[in-house]
């Protein structure tokens, strides 16, 4: 009994997987009926077909794929940074680590300063430097 599916792009990412998932339809008895393209692999010319359009949806989304970074590159080439902008500027930054660093500040209180969340106070500390918080340990005079 033939299933139906919408396009044929959109069953897989890869030749490869389109080539295999055919094979592993075709052992069970199972046709494919891909409605915009017309085809029914139940049929010889259906998995020519299947076969063929899969090789040119791979090739299109590898155009799309270097398009894009084609077009990143270029971007970046000009000056411009692709994401979001940071919420702390460098100079807030620089003052979370230093606050951070003397343990005068927790996470939490450094996050409310700057009216952010403590994740964003996380992101911007400097990893190669920041080493976990272990609790202050109360030291006691002995008499």
């Amino acid at each position: 009994m033939p299933t139906r599916s919408g396009r044929l792009d959109r069953l897989s990412r890869s030749v490869l997987h389109l080539v295999t998932l055919g094979a592993e339809l075709r052992e069970r008895g199972i046709g494919l009926h891909v409605i915009e393209q017309g085809i029914d692999t139940s049929t010889v010319e259906g998995r020519a077909m299947f076969g063929m359009l899969s090789v040119l949806a791979e090739l299109q989304r590898e155009l799309i794929v270097a398009n894009t970074n084609d077009g990143l590159a270029s971007a970046r080439a000009c000056g411009r940074v692709g994401g979001r902008r940071p919420k702390l500027t460098a100079d807030q930054a620089e003052l979370a680590q230093q606050l951070y660093d003397a343990r005068e500040k927790t996470v939490q209180q450094i996050a409310d300063m700057f009216n952010v969340p403590r994740s964003t106070v996380y992101g911007h500390l400097d990893k190669t430097k920041t080493v976990p918080r272990q609790p202050k340990k109360n030291v006691k005079a002995k008499p």
